[in-house]
């Protein structure tokens, strides 16, 4: 893991001071709301709905369990005893009063993190693939190329304020588990005749207007990173629309200018850029690099995993759901579910967090990750270990055996503390969860992502939903409209829009007739959702969602 130099520290501790005087002028009434605003975001502080939000960086999603200890404590001291883990692998507190903000941010900065660009008109936290360093089917750790990145754009003084937030994704494996194709810039590490290089995608990203990114360059040299996305986002920031905040990102850009036409603009403005690159960031970047080593790895006997999985069908199924294979014999990633039945997705409390932060300790050599699907992951655990582990998160409600089931589902705050909202999130997902935990189909259904937003931002990630829903408001009345078929991997689709939303009462029992169609219709138990979408289309999940109309049109 990255650890901060002597100018990290100070830097962070400068920005927190700054902003300790801004919000006791705030206080005071020396600041006004609307002069407040843009400092505050500047430090990932929003007025939500009820109370300030504030919104803690975990860059590319990598804790240590002293950083989850300490995040553990701020919601504890400071907020409603809880956190909320986000899409973008953030920490987000509901609940905090102005005054203590700076306490907060100070509390941050003693485990070297901060909220720094978690907001505003700025580029964004830096994701990556949440099995980082431990997915067997890996090219190579992306966590020192989004550590470069986000080191490059912290405060870097031409991208402050641009025409709305940019966000970088980098994934090290051709399976995209971050989602890069929707995002402003996505970075896929690739090695060609033994050299490592970037296939680098641009114009991706959710919202009113969803886009999957395009590829700008096949196979970037590695030297040529920073210099050439200090191109992308420098044209982006000179010919952007600033005129119109919803066709204020780089993906109506590409759209209207043109993807071969952005390409040349890049180029030309990389001419120009490259030169100023000496190779000091190389230099760094090899610093950076060698943070990032493996851990190192132990042999031992597996006996007590075998037995577990052979005794204790309860371990078995969380085995099969909750375990990924690992790069090193032995070892298993071990994905936690922040979903259980019922519960808001990513939430954790303050015990929760102390739980999850002691298993790395002790068993997950100090590492945590946080994913974009808004659970916790011990990336390095060794199998003899697991047994252990599963006894521990079933005390502390942390064992729910449904990752990638219908059940782990991304949810935003919704209506229930977003200003923004324009219906609940929360509540759908719960009843959806617990509609089908009571039912007793969700592992028979297998693998099916769905993904719930509140408005049109798309904060949920519904538009690549397996399932997507976006909650509207009609007339003062919430509205669900569902799509079908979206896909957030590397086989990335925007899903369809089935027809007429839903009342919040009709919205589950919809939900429920699509996986009914499914299961009908699916041509063996291994065909998943997706695969049965994507072999028959639309027609017989609209039919199962309408009914009515299809009655109608049978007379």
């Amino acid at each position: 893991m990255y650890t901060y130099t002597d100018f990290d520290a100070a830097f962070v501790a400068e920005r927190n001071r700054q902003f300790r005087a801004q919000v006791e002028r705030r206080i005071d009434g020396s600041l006004t709301e609307d002069e407040f605003k843009p400092l505050r975001l500047m430090n990932g502080l929003y007025l939500q709905l009820h109370a300030y939000m504030l919104r803690v960086a975990i860059p590319y999603g990598t804790l240590s369990s002293r950083q989850m200890d300490q995040l553990a404590y701020l919601a504890e001291k400071w907020d409603k005893g809880y956190g909320h883990f986000t899409t973008r692998q953030n920490i987000q507190y509901n609940w905090p009063e102005l005054r203590d903000v700076p306490d907060m941010l100070d509390a941050l900065g003693e485990v070297q993190m901060h909220a720094i660009q978690t907001s505003g008109n700025t580029i964004r936290n830096v994701t990556a693939d949440h099995f980082a360093g431990a997915a067997a089917d890996e090219v190579a750790d992306p966590r020192p190329v989004a550590e470069l990145v986000r080191q490059w754009s912290t405060d870097h003084p031409e991208f402050q304020s641009m025409p709305r937030k940019f966000k970088v994704a980098v994934t090290g494996a051709e399976n995209d588990r971050a989602v890069i194709r929707a995002h402003d810039i996505g970075l896929r590490i690739v090695e060609r005749d033994g050299v490592i290089g970037y296939e680098v995608l641009v114009g991706g990203g959710l919202g009113r207007t969803p886009m999957i990114g395009k590829v700008i360059h096949d196979f970037l040299p590695e030297e040529d990173l920073l210099p050439y996305l200090e191109s992308v986002v420098s044209v982006w920031n000179q010919i952007g629309r600033r005129d119109n905040k919803y066709k204020a990102r780089i993906k109506i850009t590409v759209h209207e200018v043109g993807l071969d036409e952005i390409r040349r603009l890049v180029e030309e403005r990389f001419a120009l850029v490259k030169p100023l690159f000496t190779g000091v960031d190389q230099d760094h970047f090899a610093r950076i690099k060698a943070q990032f080593e493996a851990p190192d790895f132990v042999e031992k006997s597996v006996g007590p995993f075998n037995q577990a999985y052979n005794d204790d069908p309860v371990f078995r199924a969380w085995a099969d759901t909750n375990l990924t294979a690992h790069r090193a014999e032995g070892y298993s990633i071990v994905s936690i579910s922040l979903k259980a039945h019922g519960a808001t997705p990513g939430d954790a409390t303050a015990e929760q967090m102390r739980v999850m932060a002691d298993l790395a300790r002790q068993y997950g050599h100090d590492e945590l990750r946080i994913s974009h699907e808004q659970n916790v992951i011990l990336p390095h655990v060794h199998r003899a270990d697991l047994p252990a582990i599963h006894a521990k998160l079933k005390e502390h409600g942390l064992a729910t055996a449904n990752i990638n089931l219908i059940s782990d589902i991304i949810a935003c705050p919704g209506m229930d503390y977003c200003a923004l909202a324009t219906a609940r999130s929360i509540p759908i997902a719960q009843e959806i969860a617990t509609r089908f935990d009571d039912i007793k189909l969700e592992h028979d259904i297998g693998e099916l992502k769905i993904k719930i937003s509140g408005c049109i931002n798309a904060c949920g990630h519904h538009h690549v939903g397996h399932i997507g829903i976006l909650g509207l408001d009609r007339a003062g009345v919430e509205n669900y409209q569902i799509t079908l078929g979206g896909d957030h991997t590397q086989t990335a689709a925007i899903g369809e829009r089935a027809g007429p939303g839903f009342s919040a009462d009709a919205i589950v029992p919809a939900i429920e007739r699509l996986v009914d169609a499914y299961l009908e219709h699916r041509t063996e138990k291994s065909e998943t959702f997706l695969q049965t979408y994507r072999r028959l289309g639309m027609a017989p999940f609209k039919a199962a969602l309408y009914p009515e109309a299809k009655a109608v049109a049978a007379e």
